[in-house]
């Protein structure tokens, strides 16, 4: 058996990856949150479970688990939970 050409390309392209995007699990229970903040770079916001509003901007978006949402660099943006709920965080640095 010979070895594939493009596993290591391909190795290395999630090595990359990875060092640009950094992930986080977080959970809240409902009432809490995070006041309005900003980020220097851009998020996703995977819900788990749970029901939150996310706030970018003077935009407010309800989310349940299975949504995903964009949150742009420097955009002001906060978070509340509606519902006891779990997120994954994942940080992108482009």
């Amino acid at each position: 058996m010979t070895a594939d050409r493009n596993a290591k390309t391909d190795l290395e392209g999630v090595v990359a990856r990875r060092r640009r995007a950094r992930s986080r699990p977080s959970r809240f229970a409902a009432g809490e949150g995070l006041s309005e903040h900003t980020a220097p770079f851009d998020a996703l916001v995977l819900m788990i479970e749970g029901e939150s509003e996310i706030s970018i901007g003077s935009t407010s978006h309800r989310l349940i688990g299975g949504q995903l949402l964009q949150l742009p660099a420097r955009q002001p943006h906060a978070v509340k939970a509606v519902t006891p709920f779990k997120m994954i965080l994942i940080m992108i640095r482009a």
